[in-house]
């Protein structure tokens, strides 16, 4: 979020899942790659409140000094995941709607153009693995199964972009992927959303099988346009 915060008090910590590093590359390099992915993890929307970091808390769970961490810090705030306050401490960035609006407005351009190069260069194995994702949703409702079928729709997404071997559109992506798959995550059990989450999925599905390009890259456009909608109109709780 865009608060100001040099007049507040210091929140509480927030916990990080992390596992121990090992030392078969650079500490640095090894902390910020598990930070990172512990941040696109962490549910930073479900509260209002600012998520703050201990970087000495953060060393523990890594079994590392906190030289390293601080040094990975370093990289996520050049990246904008996270934020320093003088005297205050290291916060997780959380976007306000307007930007997460804008952000899924780029991601849909960018996975839909990923749709149609998937329709040129992956190979049938490939996209028939996209349909397998949703075996175990075949017999019941995404919505008996929430969580199951948010993981499978991140994975699905991602999946997306991955088929069209696009490095650029890839590198491009994957700082907007955190911040968007958070939300997506949110917004999955809210107004059926799930349920035609798995529609709408299907029916790319079927497109890129047909390798019917313009048809690919229009539906998977139009899907994430209509969560930019939704989050418009909805998610109030991202002012």
């Amino acid at each position: 979020m865009s608060s100001e915060l040099g007049s507040q008090p210091a929140a509480t910590p927030f916990t990080l899942s992390l596992q121990p590093i090992g030392t078969s590359a650079s500490l640095r390099d090894r902390a910020y790659a598990m930070l990172r992915q512990a941040i696109a993890d962490a549910d930073i929307y479900a509260s209002r409140e600012e998520i703050r970091l201990d970087d000495r808390a953060l060393s523990e769970s890594l079994g590392v000094s906190r030289t390293p961490v601080r040094e990975a810090m370093t990289l996520l705030e050049q990246e904008g995941f996270v934020r320093t306050i003088p005297r205050r401490g290291i916060y997780i960035v959380r976007k306000s709607k307007r930007e997460i609006v804008e952000m899924v407005q780029m991601w849909a351009a960018l996975e839909s153009m990923a749709a149609r190069l998937a329709t040129l260069h992956a190979t049938d194995e490939e996209i028939a693995r996209l349909r397998h994702m949703f075996d175990q949703f075949r017999d019941s409702t995404p919505a008996e199964h929430i969580a199951e079928y948010s993981d499978a729709n991140i994975a699905f997404h991602q999946a997306i972009v991955e088929l069209s071997k696009s490095q650029i559109i890839l590198d491009t992506i994957k700082n907007i992927f955190i911040h968007v798959r958070a939300i997506r995550r949110m917004t999955i059990s809210q107004s059926d959303r799930a349920s035609r989450s798995i529609v709408d999925h299907l029916r790319i599905i079927e497109a890129l099988e047909k390798r019917d390009t313009e048809l690919a890259e229009r539906l998977t456009r139009q899907h994430s346009l209509d969560l930019a909608a939704f989050i418009e109109a909805n998610c109030d709780f991202l002012d």
